[in-house]
């Protein structure tokens, strides 16, 4: 087991792996920018070290100061969290070459699952269900048009690198197809410096299924069931709940299944999210996510495994702590994430928080790095928060996350409070009936 882990975020990730190291016993480096140095995983940590100002590419995306933490610490070890490093495949690939462990998959899993079109290739041979689509990138009108009448408008044109919607842009008839891929490409160039865009079929009324998955590296992977993040704006989760509630038992079933066998396949090592649309039944791959997700604390409530323990675990050579047959689901479990913006306009509020009480009781867990007096910087995220319900069912896990909103108090800043208050008592939520254009129509006819 490693000595001590340098932990490569900030915020309440920071924190949550700071806690997960701690329980198993290691020592713990925390990395901060100036503007984060009074941040409780900053207060909380055996060691810490300062690599810059607060623009993230000064710090938190600073590969070179990170390293260089390593090596003045003696950390044998690095966790990446979400976002920042977490899927970059040279930061992998350079703490390799320093003989520091990369708490995640290796550089080249990074590299294939970031090209969304070696991804789908990938997923396709793999056996994973695809959308169809473009088999490669689209660089020439001709062969956009061709493909998408051979699967039918409307479609999706999306950026090979591309991420959080940008890139990305729907086209309903030929005409609209001819300005998609321009825009799309121009997107594309500028977000990620690459212009790459593919195709694929859009559909109407999907719902965003994933499956939480684990492979120890040599050839074992298991599946800890799905989470269902169809409550978006803008392709953002905001509200993710564990089981679906549209999937029944077979279909839970098939699809984990199929995401484990196509883990252990790869030879992949680590935490995982295989990521689809579901409409009608079918499943149809979009991407995977190479790191530990936002939402992974709902698969934690109703498996009841630490997540970030078994990273640690599997990194450190010792295998997987469970068997398919080990992971038993109970309950349901929902997650809201409590941002730092305005309900209504979802404009960023930093600012100090002058009073911050969370809700508590059985089955309620909140994973904050902030507290009162803090003051939130204007740099990062907008996330201060997560609060996860646990109940035997989803009816319990409704009520008691309705209850656990109304006590949950943070002064001093504006929130997304409110919209949880107002989508816990909304009938289309409560039946479980929603898709992924569900939360930004409730949201127009709110305005």
């Amino acid at each position: 087991m490693f000595q001590k882990i340098l932990i490569a975020n900030r915020g309440e990730i920071a924190l949550r792996v700071l806690r997960a190291c701690k329980e198993l016993g290691i020592q713990t480096v925390v990395v901060h920018s100036t503007a984060d140095a009074d941040a409780m995983h900053v207060r909380l940590a055996d060691e810490s070290v300062c690599i810059g100002p607060p623009p993230s590419r000064d710090s938190y995306l600073n590969i070179h100061q990170i390293v260089a933490a390593c090596e003045i610490t003696g950390a044998d070890a690095v966790h990446p969290g979400y976002g920042f490093l977490s899927e970059n495949a040279k930061f992998a690939d350079i703490l390799a070459a320093h003989n520091i462990t990369f708490i995640g998959p290796t550089g080249d899993h990074i590299r294939i699952m970031g090209d969304k079109i070696e991804a789908k290739r990938t997923a396709k041979r793999l056996g994973i269900p695809v959308v169809p689509g473009s088999d490669g990138a689209v660089t020439e009108e001709k062969e956009a048009k061709r493909i998408a009448a051979e699967i039918g408008y409307p479609v999706i044109i999306k950026a090979s690198a591309g991420g959080g919607g940008r890139g990305m842009k729907v086209a309903r008839s030929e005409a609209d197809l001819v300005v998609a891929l321009q825009t799309a490409r121009s997107e594309a160039g500028s977000a990620f410096g690459d212009d790459a865009v593919y195709i694929e079929k859009y559909l109407q009324k999907p719902r965003h299924i994933e499956v939480q998955v684990f492979g120890d590296g040599v050839g074992h992977g298991v599946h800890f069931g799905e989470r269902d993040c169809s409550l978006q704006r803008r392709h953002q989760k905001v509200w993710e709940e564990a089981p679906s509630p549209a999937l029944n038992a077979e279909e839970r079933a098939h699809i984990g299944g199929v995401c484990a066998r196509a883990i252990a396949d790869l030879g992949y090592s680590g935490a995982g999210t295989i990521e689809f649309l579901y409409e009608n039944g079918e499943f149809y791959f979009i991407e995977m996510n190479t790191r530990l997700q936002v939402e992974h604390p709902v698969t934690e409530a109703i498996t009841g495994i630490d997540l970030v323990h078994e990273q640690i675990r599997v990194a450190s050579g010792a295998g997987l702590s469970v068997r398919q047959e080990d992971i038993r689901f109970q309950g349901h479990a929902i997650e809201c994430r409590i941002n730092a913006e305005d309900a209504r306009t979802f404009t960023p509020s930093p600012g100090t928080i002058t009073h911050f009480h969370t809700p508590g009781g059985l089955g309620i867990r909140v994973d904050s790095g902030v507290y009162s007096g803090y003051k939130i910087p204007p740099y990062y995220d907008s996330l201060i928060g997560k609060l996860i319900v646990h109940g035997r069912n989803r009816v319990e896990c409704m009520m008691r996350l309705r209850r656990a909103l109304d006590e949950f108090v943070v002064d001093g800043i504006k929130t997304t409070l409110p919209l949880f208050r107002d989508l816990v008592g909304n009938a289309d939520i409560a039946n479980g009936e929603y898709d992924i254009h569900w939360l930004e129509k409730y949201l127009a006819k709110e305005d």
